[in-house]
């Protein structure tokens, strides 16, 4: 297997059926260095125009309509001292009455301390003088390219990825995305140093990152929304609004799992959902919210 460093020179705001930056074998690595979500790079340098520009695509061979995409994450490494956020709640996340007393939603900075792992605000505010966090980071927005010659904006997402926010992609979760072109076209990019569940101030805090993750494909098992894993819990992720949707996109993808690979009937796979499913709040900022279902793997019958 080959260790590919990518370095792009163009970047998307759409994932979709493009022409591959970079062609790779089934079970490569790739290491590339991604921009902020407003197109910034490692240096503060402005690369490309927002929203969250995508790396890629990258194309996998052996990749067919049918399969899974594999994407191990195995490193997530901040490469800028300083990152952003938003500084004040989104208006579709409060009590609508309250919109008109919100502040305006400025932007705010923040230090990254890349030897400490830890993020604070550039300029603190009354009584967050000591409001240090340390890091989390996470890929906010990848994916692979849609079926029938679509394009999706990389502001929202769908049953092929993008800007999902969720907390769970971060270093040693594995992603399944379905394969819907030839070589599967793989965008990733908007890497956050740390957010919280939902991304409720329409940001985490945003920075450059170096990613390292493995490609592979798996063989006529598309799933028909993203899942994942990790060492301690499978999870699906449905892409919808509103909300009662992603959850039900998500619902049923574990459903399907639980049935199909781990041979339960409908009514064993009920009953352990009824009762060990956890759901966990993706994006609820952008134009598609998601939602995540979550179940333990000790739960999971034995092989």
């Amino acid at each position: 297997m080959t260790t590919h460093r990518f370095t792009p020179t163009t970047w998307h705001n759409v994932l979709g059926t493009v022409p591959p930056a970079l062609r790779i074998a089934d079970g490569d690595t790739v290491i590339t260095q991604t921009i902020d979500a407003a197109g910034y790079d490692k240096d503060g340098t402005a690369r490309w125009p927002g929203p969250n520009p995508m790396n890629g695509p990258i194309f996998v061979s052996g990749a067919e309509q049918g399969d899974a995409l594999v994407v191990e994450i195995i490193r997530l490494t901040p490469i800028r001292t300083t990152g952003w956020t938003r500084q004040v709640l989104a208006a579709n996340v409060v009590d609508p009455e309250r919109v008109r007393d919100l502040p305006p939603r400025e932007k705010a900075d923040w230090i990254i301390d890349t030897d400490a792992l830890t993020a604070r605000l550039k300029e603190p505010v009354a009584g967050l003088e000591h409001f240090v966090l340390p890091l989390d980071p996470m890929i906010g927005c990848f994916g692979v390219a849609p079926s029938l010659g679509q394009a999706f904006s990389t502001a929202t997402s769908a049953e092929n990825g993008g800007n999902m926010d969720y907390r769970g992609f971060r270093p040693g979760t594995t992603a399944y995305f379905p394969v819907e072109v030839p070589g599967a076209l793989f965008f990733l990019g908007d890497c956050h140093a740390i957010q919280g569940d939902g991304e409720i101030v329409g940001t985490g805090v945003e920075t450059a990152m170096e990613v390292e993750i493995r490609l592979s494909v798996l063989k006529g098992h598309k799933p028909n929304w993203p899942r994942g894993e990790d060492a301690e819990a499978i999870f699906t992720v449905g892409n919808a609004r509103p909300l009662e949707q992603a959850l039900q996109h998500a619902t049923t993808e574990m459903f399907d799992w639980l049935t199909s690979a781990y041979g339960l009937s409908p009514v064993a796979a009920s009953h352990l959902l009824g009762q060990v499913v956890r759901y966990e709040i993706g994006n609820v900022f952008d134009p598609a919210y998601t939602v995540v279902c979550k179940i333990e793997k000790k739960w999971l019958p034995k092989a």
